[in-house]
C-alpha cells in the first residue's frame, strides 16, 4: 500500500508539474499581447487589421487591436469615450478629431494612398480616343480638366467617339464615388475637383464655395444614391457590376494584384491632379499613441502595410520593390500627377453640403 501511494503522490506531482509547464507555456505564448488598444479605423484598412500576420506581428510587440469601422468624416459624430485611437483615412478628419479631444502632440501620419480612377478597358479607350485620358498597358493619366468640362456640358457617353461599339456605355458620363458627407475618399474627389475646377487654387471662402457648388452638384448629384465606403465600390466593380469608371484607393487595387486576384480588364487611371489620402492616427490613450508610432517605425508591420497597398509616408525601398511585382498597373514613381492641397474641414463640409443638395 506504501509503494502504491507513493506511485499515486509521484504521478500526481508530475502531473502538478506538467499543469504548471503548460500554464507557463500558455502565457509565454500569449502574454506578449498585453494591450489591448481598441480603435475605430477607416474601412479600407480592415483587411490590414484583419490579417493574421499583422496581428502576430502587434502581438510580438504587445498589442492586441480591435478594430471597428466608419466612414472617415463620420467619426467627427462619434462618442469615442472608451476607445484609445482613431484612424481617419486623412489628416482633415483627423485635425478635427484632435481638436474635439485634445490631442495636442504630432499625430502619426505611418502611410499613405493617393486616390486613383479604376476604369473598363474599354470605356479606358474611350476616354483614350476622346482627349480625357491617356493609356500605357494597364494604366493611364485622367486629364481632369477635360474630364470636368464634360461634366459642366453633361456629356453623354454616347456623345463620345467609339463608345458605340460598347452597349454598356450610356448615359451620362461620370465618375462613382463615396458620399462625401461620410466618407473620406468622397470628400477628397471634391478637394481634388473643386481645385481644379477654381483654375489651380485652392478653394478658401465662402465666394470660392459658390463658384464651384454647381460643378460639385452635377458630380455627385448624377450618382443618386452613393456608397459610404470604397470597399463596397470597388467589389462592385470588380464584380462587374455598377458604373464602368470607379473612385477607389490605389491601395485596394494593389491589394487585389497581391492577393493574385484576376483584374479582368481593369485599368487604373491615375487624376493628373489627384489627393493623397494620408492615413493618419488620432491618439485618446497613451497606448492609441504607442500604437500609431509603432505602426510607421516598425520594420514589419511596414512591410505587411506595404503589402496591403499602402505606401509608407517617408518613401524607402519597400513599396518600390514591391510595385515592381506587381506589373504594368501601378504609377510607382507617381510621374505626371499633382497633389492639390485640402480645404479645411469647413470648406470641404460646405462643399459636400451644397453637392448633395
Amino acid at each position: 500500500m506504501r509503494r502504491i501511494a507513493g506511485i499515486v503522490l509521484a504521478v500526481l506531482l508530475l502531473g502538478g508539474v506538467v499543469a504548471a509547464v503548460v500554464a507557463g507555456r500558455e502565457e509565454q505564448d500569449t502574454g506578449a499581447a498585453t494591450k489591448t488598444v481598441r480603435m475605430v479605423i477607416g474601412s479600407e484598412k480592415a483587411e490590414f487589421f484583419a490579417d493574421p500576420d499583422v496581428v502576430k506581428a502587434l502581438a510580438a510587440k504587445g498589442y492586441t487591436v480591435k478594430a471597428e469601422t466608419s466612414g472617415s468624416w463620420a467619426m467627427e459624430g462619434f462618442d469615442l469615450k472608451g476607445y484609445d485611437a482613431a484612424f481617419p483615412s486623412s489628416q482633415v478628419p483627423a485635425a478635427e478629431l484632435a481638436k474635439k479631444y485634445g490631442v495636442k502632440q504630432t499625430l502619426a501620419r505611418p502611410f499613405y494612398s493617393p486616390l486613383v480612377v479604376v476604369a473598363h478597358r474599354n470605356a479606358a479607350e474611350v476616354l483614350a480616343a476622346n482627349g480625357l485620358a491617356t493609356l500605357d498597358e494597364h494604366r493611364g493619366t485622367l486629364k481632369m480638366g477635360a474630364y470636368l468640362d464634360a461634366a459642366r456640358d453633361d456629356r453623354t457617353w454616347q456623345q463620345l467617339k467609339g463608345a458605340e461599339k460598347y452597349g454598356e456605355l450610356t448615359g451620362t458620363l461620370y465618375i462613382s464615388s463615396t458620399d462625401p458627407e461620410t466618407s473620406n475618399s468622397g470628400a477628397l474627389y471634391l478637394a481634388a475637383a473643386s481645385y481644379v475646377a477654381a483654375g489651380g487654387r485652392l478653394v478658401a471662402s465662402d465666394a470660392d464655395v459658390e463658384r464651384v457648388a454647381p460643378l460639385m452638384r452635377k458630380l455627385i448629384g448624377v450618382q443618386g444614391a452613393q456608397q459610404s465606403s470604397t470597399d463596397a465600390v470597388f467589389r462592385d466593380f470588380v464584380s462587374g457590376a455598377g458604373n464602368p469608371l470607379v473612385l477607389v484607393y490605389e491601395s485596394q487595387v494593389a491589394a487585389l494584384l497581391d492577393d493574385g486576384q484576376n483584374p479582368g480588364d481593369m485599368v487604373v487611371l491615375y487624376p493628373d491632379t489627384t489627393i493623397t489620402s494620408d492615413h493618419t492616427v488620432v491618439p485618446l490613450t497613451e497606448n492609441g499613441r504607442a500604437l500609431g508610432d509603432l505602426l510607421g517605425t516598425d520594420p514589419r508591420l511596414r512591410r505587411l502595410a506595404v503589402g496591403h497597398g499602402f505606401r509608407p509616408q517617408d518613401g524607402g525601398t519597400d513599396f518600390a520593390s514591391a510595385a515592381a511585382d506587381r506589373g504594368t498597373y501601378l504609377n510607382q514613381e507617381l510621374s505626371g500627377v499633382r497633389q492639390a492641397p485640402v480645404p479645411t474641414s469647413a470648406v470641404l463640409h460646405e462643399l459636400a453640403r451644397r453637392a448633395r443638395g
